[in-house]
């Protein structure tokens, strides 16, 4: 069978485009190397417990009933309900470094008056430096790269304000060390500062299960444990792909959520000497299980992104994980409807890893040395929220080598290449990106990229 298309990665992006593309009968093929969806933002059972991987919160969270807005457009081009992610708000969130402190709740005007509040030198200038924001089309698919460092100091003269406004948007969007582009910046500013925090009850599941749902019920196939070896060129366009079996598969376009690098890569030699940088920024996250919900031991924050040193630094560290800074997130700390809580207590804490050493780790010490780093993330995380130590029930861990297994992203690369590909166009005729490296990031940029690309290439 010939089909219209077939995308690569079954995550948040191929899910999405496939729904556009099957909407609009196309007969369209997500291929997916794994025994389950979701690349970067899955879930998994261990020991009798649900987990999800990637998700902290949903960000771009809008009301039930917004007509504007990233979340309300992502709905309606996929014919989707308010109720089919069923989001919950955050109860709030702070960035914590030494002597000083941002919190946020989904409420912008409130964080603009905290940053005043905070840094009243820099008042007028960071309000200016806002208006600059909001006036930014982050969605041109055009513009130039520019640092993000560089426009902020522009209108900021104070390092340890801008470094806090970095803090969270490098943690949770950013392929490049300490910086970003400043389309980057406004995608992740906007997601984070205006529209704000929120979560399913019932973690990324809800989310990727409406999506597969949705896609199967419009005639989408979704093919599971068929990994894609190679992208079958002929004249310089792509017309099919050779699955890890020797199976082919024909098709009149390719969708590629693999990343741009690791996409090239299957191209073969072709594209060898113009393969693009890949990235390097990775992390080790630990999910720990507690025997009594985080607030009855006075943690009622969703998200705290901490630094503990005068500068903030985001870059790979020389050390196994850098402790100076990280993200503490507890999935119960959500205004869930109707009085819902989760069963157990979750503390999620993320750290800046070293690639090179978890990947190159034999067996024999990977797996105590995992255990080690995991004891000195949380010894790391208690100097700002409540000792949960004593409560531990569970625990897991992931690490770069995780990432690399699961998603394919070269070096665990968990936010892809420092350079995006906006337009989602390759080399190759009929070959194109999304996802990650197209660069809409989050679980609502994530689809949305898939969205745009279906769009504006395989649409018309």
């Amino acid at each position: 069978m010939k089909y219209d298309t077939i995308i690569i990665g079954a995550g948040m992006s191929g899910l999405a485009a496939g729904i556009r593309l099957a909407y609009y009968e196309q007969r369209v093929c997500i291929l997916e190397r794994h025994t389950t969806i979701g690349g970067l933002n899955s879930f998994y059972r261990l020991r009798d417990r649900n987990y999800d991987v990637g998700l902290h919160a949903v960000t771009n969270y809008a009301a039930p009933g917004t007509r504007s807005g990233p979340l309300a457009k992502l709905l309606k081009q996929l014919r989707l309900r308010w109720d089919d992610f069923d989001l919950s708000p955050q109860r709030g969130s702070s960035v914590v470094f030494p002597g000083h402190r941002l919190e946020f709740a989904n409420d912008h005007a409130a964080f603009i008056e905290q940053v005043c509040g905070e840094f009243p030198q820099q008042a007028d200038a960071f309000r200016r430096f806002v208006q600059h924001v909001e006036a930014f089309d982050e969605l041109d698919l055009s513009q130039e790269p520019i640092s993000a460092r560089r426009v902020l100091g522009e209108f900021l003269s104070d390092p340890l304000l801008i470094d806090m406004l970095f803090c969270p948007l490098m943690f949770y969007g950013s392929a490049i060390p300490d910086d970003m582009d400043f389309g980057q910046f406004v995608i992740m500013y906007k997601s984070i500062f205006v529209q704000g925090f929120a979560r399913p009850f019932a973690g990324v599941r809800q989310i990727l299960k409406t999506l597969t749902r949705h896609y199967k019920s419009l005639g989408g196939e979704l093919k599971l444990r068929q990994g894609v070896s190679e992208i079958i060129q002929r004249d310089g366009r792509a017309v099919g792909v050779r699955l890890d079996d020797g199976t082919e598969l024909e098709a009149e376009n390719i969708l590629s959520s693999a990343g741009v690098a690791e996409t090239y890569r299957l191209c073969g030699e072709d594209l060898s000497s113009t393969e693009p940088a890949h990235g390097e920024i990775s992390f080790n996250e630990a999910i720990f299980v507690l025997d009594r919900q985080p607030r009855d031991l006075g943690h009622n924050e969703t998200i705290v992104f901490y630094n503990d040193t005068e500068n903030f630094r985001y870059a790979p560290p020389t050390e196994p994980l850098d402790l100076q800074s990280g993200i503490i997130c507890s999935p119960n700390n959500f205004e869930y409807s109707d009085g819902q809580q989760l069963d157990e207590g979750y503390i999620r804490i993320t750290a800046l890893a070293n690639p090179e050493y978890w990947m190159n780790l034999p067996d024999e010490e990977y797996y105590p040395a995992k255990e080690e780093w995991t004891k000195r993330m949380a010894a790391a995380a208690v100097k700002h929220i409540p000792d949960f130590r004593e409560h531990i029930v569970d625990i897991d861990t992931f690490t770069p080598r995780t990432i690399k297994k699961f998603t394919g992203h070269l070096k665990g690369a968990v936010y892809g290449a420092p350079v995006k590909v906006l337009d989602g166009t390759t080399p190759v005729r009929n070959l194109y990106l999304c996802g990650t490296d197209q660069g809409f990031l989050g679980i609502i940029g994530s689809m949305l990229s898939g969205i745009t690309m279906a769009n504006n290439h395989l649409l018309r």
